[in-house]
This record gives structure tokens, sequence and C-alpha cells, in this order.
């Protein structure tokens, strides 16, 4: 029976991935198609609609992303049931688990807000590290070490997972922050630009106070994943702390965040400087997720490899 899930498991993430393909590719001829719509308003400004114009190739791929949303999930349930714990413990099932969550927040925040445009840097970002997992980090079910024998690792992990969902939107709408900045300020020079796809997007201030709301829910669910960490530390190795790399770079990503939410807030680090600042945070988020994880020998060495 293990083995049947484990195999149903691993056929619905590739079902998963070969949908997100296809939703990958309509968000991005979405975008190509504004582009070329909006060719004759390049190099005069104009406002910006705060909800983007709704447009029938976005709509097809958000109901294809719900669908690989749908198998993903099944996938991740069937791998947690046949090791009969939660579907994180190694470096496939963070990847599998994590973008599933991405995916989800991207989902939920598009019920508030209409960011269909960040579709193919989700389903892109979600495609690359699954397929990396895929074909590089399978490994077979294995039993949990001592120290993750824990109902925190439930508690622990999910919260981190789900504050680097938020983290990836913040990270995604910063960079659009930036290039919408850019046209915006070609626009006002009268030049041309070729970014002409941004002017169905919200216009810079509205991308960044879109990301900054998100990146305080984020930092919220980091500073409780910190703390929880420190808690489990203390009840599986007898301390709160112990400059574990883990743990290091686990407090450098609340830092830079901390940062970038002190900087905007007090300093009044507003437009380039704060999206570059959101951008590098979650460059560390992934630096951890990836490089810490594979690379780094220590006591949260738990990528399965």
């Amino acid at each position: 029976m293990t083995d049947t899930l484990s195999q149903y498991s691993v056929l619905a993430l590739y079902s998963a991935m070969a949908i997100y393909a296809i939703a990958f590719v309509l968000f991005t001829l979405d975008l190509a198609k504004g582009a070329s719509d909006d060719s004759a308003a390049v190099g005069e400004a104009k406002k910006v609609a705060v909800v983007p114009e709704r447009r029938k190739l976005a709509r097809v791929a958000m109901a294809l992303t719900v669908i690989g949303f749908l198998l993903q999930l099944a996938a991740t349930v069937m791998r947690g049931l046949a090791a009969s714990r939660v579907p994180w413990a190694n470096m496939y099932e963070f990847a599998m688990t994590g973008t599933l969550v991405i995916v989800g927040v991207f989902l939920l925040v598009n019920l508030k807000w209409d960011i269909k445009f960040l579709g193919s840097f989700v389903t892109g970002l979600v495609l690359l590290l699954l397929g990396l997992a895929a074909t590089r980090y399978y490994v077979e079910i294995a039993p949990l070490p001592p120290a993750l024998q824990s109902y925190w690792l439930v508690i622990h992990v999910f919260v981190a997972t789900l504050a680097t969902g938020f983290f990836a939107l913040g990270f995604a709408l910063s960079l659009m922050q930036l290039l919408q900045g850019k046209r915006e300020s070609a626009v006002a020079a009268g030049e041309k630009t070729r970014l002409a796809f941004l002017t169905r997007l919200p216009d810079s201030v509205q991308l960044e106070n879109f990301a900054y709301r998100l990146i305080i829910i984020g930092f919220v669910l980091w500073t409780f994943t910190l703390i929880a960490g420190a808690i489990w530390a203390e009840k599986a190795w007898g301390r709160y702390w112990g400059w574990d790399t883990k743990e290091v770079w686990t407090f450098i990503i609340w830092t830079i965040y901390a940062g970038y939410i002190h900087a905007r807030s007090t300093r009044g680090w507003r437009g380039s400087r704060s999206a570059w600042l959101a951008m590098v945070g979650f460059a560390a988020v992934m630096f951890n997720f990836t490089v810490v994880n594979i690379f780094f020998k220590g006591l949260h060495a738990y990528s399965g490899l």
C-alpha cells in the first residue's frame, strides 16, 4: 500500500507540473498580448487601473493553476499517507510542500487583489523547484530522525513554509515595481520603452503597497518560525540557540525583513530601495532553502540526500 501511494503521488506531481507548464505559457502569452494591445500607448502618460482588465488567457491560466494545485495537493497528501507523517521531512518533500503553499497563497491573494500578472512568475518558479526536486532530490520514504519526531515539525516547518509563500509574492511584486518604475520614468521623459505590457499592471506605488502588505504577513509568520524553532531546539538538543547554520540563516532572513519594514516605515525608504531590500530578503530565503539545506552540515541536515 505504501509503495502504491508513493507511486500515485509521483504520478500526480508530474501531472501537476504538466498543467503548470501549460498555465505558464498562457500567463506569458497574456502578458505578451497585453504588450501588443497597448503598444499604441507606449510613450504616452496614462493612468493604470489598480485592478487590471480580466483577460481570457489569464482566466484560463488561472483555472489550470487551480487544477494543478489540486493535483499537487493530492500528490502531497498521498506522500504523507504513504509515510504516515507530515510530508516535509526531506528536501524532496520540502520542495513539494513549499511550492504547493506558494501556489496556494497566490490563489488566495487573488481572491482579494487581481494579481494574475504574477502567474508567469509563480508557475515558472514552481516548475523550476519541482523539476529540480523530482530529478535531483527524490528519495524513498524513510523513518524520521529522532529530533524530527515531534509535533513541532508540523508547526515550525509549516509556518516557515507559509511565510515563504508570502515572501515569494512580495519578491515578484517588488520586481514588477522596479520595472514599472523604469517604464513610468521613460514615459515621463517622452521616451520609448519595451515594457509596454506593464501598462496593464498597477502603478509602481500600488505594486509597492501590495508587496509591503504581503511581506508584513510573511514577517509575522517568520518571527513565529524563529521563536518556535528555538523552543523546539531546547526540547530536542537542550539549548535554545546554538549558532547552527540553519539557525543563523533563519535569523539573517528575519533581520533583512525587519530592516525592510523599519526602513520603509520610519526612514521613508520607498521606491527602488525598498524593492531591492525585499528582493534581497527572498534571495536569502532561497539560499536557505537550497544551498544551506544541501551543502551545509549541521543539526538541521535533513535534506535526505
